[in-house]
């Protein structure tokens, strides 16, 4: 299956909201109104201004199919390193289970070996086992307890 990895540009926008919110916990923090609410075009700008930000769209046959954002983030601990987040993770509801999250991993790990990166992590929420499995069968391990605090 051909599949393009490309920046997202303001036009993937509807579709990308359209992903996050495609399930439980995103159908509650999303906002899929029409207009779109321009927070989320706020929010891309910063992204897509700044160079250790990336919001990536993965498409087959000129269609969003999949997404995530990637970040690089320097680290003083580990003797100096470069570290890749890996967050907003999502494959459209209708190309899940086809290949195409190893895909989008394998993708993102090349592209933070490329930018020097020593160690990518990510977080997954507790209520989503499915998504747990599957970073654990790339290879991730949940070596810390992460926690949030909502403002």
């Amino acid at each position: 299956m051909e599949l393009t990895f490309r920046d997202a540009c303001t036009a993937d926008l509807p579709a990308l909201v359209q992903m996050l919110a495609d399930d439980k916990l995103g159908a509650q923090r999303e906002d899929t109104g029409v207009p779109l609410n321009p927070r989320y075009a706020e929010i891309f700008a910063a992204i897509e201004a700044d160079p250790n930000n990336q919001l990536v769209v993965v498409e087959r046959d000129a269609q969003a199919v999949g997404m995530l954002q990637l970040t690089f983030i320097p680290y003083l601990s580990h003797t100096g390193t470069w570290r890749a987040l890996i967050e907003a993770v999502r494959i459209h509801s209708r190309y899940r289970g086809q290949g195409l999250g190893e895909r989008l991993f394998a993708w993102a790990i090349d592209r933070a070996r490329v930018r020097g990166c020593r160690l990518v992590q990510l977080t997954s929420d507790k209520q989503r086992p499915d998504a747990i499995r599957f970073y654990r069968s790339l290879g991730f391990r949940d070596s810390h307890e992460g926690f949030k605090l909502e403002l």
